[in-house]
């Protein structure tokens, strides 16, 4: 086939109409054909490399988005496993996890949405919260949790001289109770000169208008038994060394109290409970109550989930209560017992089984709370252990100890080593399906064990308790301070700088 003419160099449409040669026509066309095939490759060559380039962008993103969601992850740090607590199955920073997005209006709720799962609620919990997610993924409303930096670990450290003494007295706390007032009583002041160091880095002295600067228009609860009432005089009587609270209410029991420091707007509250999970005392052969109780695993106190709402601050704890005869109820029926012996037909599933249960169901019912605010902080505080010996409350049990254990007297096999472990793996495991709301470790039980010279024993108000030693309770001024200062330096952690200065 000979080659096709060469178009000319120069001519118009017009010209080429006029033209009555057949050949020139053909060229004419041919030479339309090729102009229209060549830019036809040009707009298709075009179209491919903006398609490339798209893909490319695409990539990018989302290599960038997968980079974001890493840095969002928890942190975890290998540490010397020569150096852990008894307990320590997984190294996982212990302060609050925060939420990537707080602008997730909350949801309105009345007490009955908050409900103790099952032993093997594992599974049933996932599944709701990944149906919930991939629901959401249209929008822009999932959250995302990161875990925030802890500068320090406070569980490892030991007790060292503190010459300064506490930060109050028994006489600059006007709201001191006798029971605790260790020193009006005739104790030796001598475990007031001690603090916590943990180690490889400091635990800051208190200071309390840094903590009222730091929660200003906020409000705090302490959650549990007595030892959470004892947390909450402590935190008092820290305080009131920088502005003077106003009683608002203290119910008949002593139980349920609220006080306002009105300067900071800050609400300080203290709530009752035993287990977390509703309970019952049960009736002995005479209608009266025992010291025993029926505990309901598939249903949470309503006196203190009743008030969760509101609540930016939230500090729970518990155990003590585990170590009498209790029975675990579900389903409506007795599904075991604790310390229980041979009851018939029952299991003594012990007590870390049981705390383990309840914990769960506390930390869970708080993460599903659709009336509490979004961004509401927990923390649990860990399981503070008694110190009697050669007997117990009313059996000549004493805790007469002059100064900090050593760390060779503290014993390895003990059960607060076990409940700090349950206590703290279910904190754990709330996180990865708390739905925006932050949790957190209080961890004092190594601390704390370290202290049987810090109970009252037997120098309290005999009005309170006669012919017994209290050597569960802590003494104010005492080594229950730490608490706080623990507390201060979480919640510093999580605050905006200016207001944590």
């Amino acid at each position: 086939m000979a080659p096709l003419p060469h178009s000319p160099s120069s001519g118009s449409p017009r010209s080429l109409q006029r033209s009555s040669s057949g050949g020139e026509w053909s060229v004419v066309v041919q030479r339309n054909i090729k102009s229209s095939l060549l830019l036809l490759l040009v707009i298709s060559a075009t179209f491919a490399f903006s398609i490339l380039y798209s893909s490319r962008g695409l990539t990018v993103g989302t290599t960038t988005s997968t980079g974001e969601a890493l840095t969002q992850s928890p942190l975890h740090v290998a540490l010397d496993v020569s150096r852990r607590v008894p307990g320590d199955v997984e190294d996982e920073r212990d302060e609050p996890t925060a939420p990537g997005d707080n602008n997730v209006s909350p949801e309105q709720s009345t007490p009955e949405d908050i409900s103790l799962p099952s032993a093997n609620s594992t599974a049933a919990a996932a599944a709701p919260n990944t149906a919930h997610e991939q629901k959401a993924a249209p929008s822009k409303r999932i959250v995302h949790s990161v875990q925030l930096e802890e500068k320090c670990d406070i569980s490892r450290g030991k007790w060292v001289r503190e010459p300064n003494g506490p930060v109050y007295t028994n006489l600059t706390c006007p709201m001191l109770p006798d029971f605790k007032n260790c020193q009006k009583f005739g104790k030796d002041p001598g475990h007031l000169f001690w603090r916590w160091q943990p180690d490889g880095c400091e635990l800051p002295r208190f200071v309390p208008e840094r903590f009222l600067n730091v929660v200003r228009g906020k409000r705090l609860a302490f959650i549990g038994d007595s030892l959470a009432r004892n947390q909450m005089d402590s935190l008092l009587c820290l305080l009131s060394q920088a502005e003077t609270p106003t009683e608002v209410h203290t119910d008949a029991f002593d139980k349920f109290g609220t006080w306002h420091f009105p300067a900071h707007d800050f609400t300080l509250m203290v709530m009752w409970t035993e287990f977390y999970a509703h309970a019952v005392p049960v009736a002995g052969a005479d209608g009266k109550p025992t010291g025993s109780f029926d505990i309901h695993l598939d249903r949470l106190g309503d006196d203190w989930t009743s008030r969760l709402p509101g609540l930016d601050y939230a500090v729970i704890s518990g155990g003590n209560w585990f170590f009498r005869v209790n029975y675990l109820w579900e389903g409506g029926r007795r599904v075991g017992c604790v310390n229980c012996g041979r009851d018939a037909n029952l299991t003594d599933v012990g007590v870390p089984y049981a705390v383990h249960r309840v914990v769960r169901a506390a930390v869970e019912g708080i993460a599903r709370c659709r009336g509490c605010k979004s961004g509401l902080v927990t923390f649990l505080r860990t399981y503070s252990p008694d110190h009697f010996e050669h007997g117990s409350w009313f059996s000549g049990g004493t805790c007469d100890r002059k100064g900090p254990l050593e760390e060779g007297e503290v014993s390895m096999g003990s059960i607060g080593w076990e409940l700090r472990r349950v206590q703290s793996e279910e904190v754990r495991r709330v996180r990865r399906s708390s739905g925006g709301k932050r949790f957190g470790v209080l961890d004092v039980t190594k601390a704390m064990m370290m202290r049987a010279d810090g109970h009252p024993g037997a120098h309290f108000d005999s009005r309170w308790m006669r012919n017994g030693s209290d050597c569960l309770h802590w003494c104010l001024p005492g080594p229950v301070d730490m608490w706080n200062a623990v507390l201060l330096q979480r919640l510093a952690e999580i605050s905006q700088p200016s207001t944590a200065r």
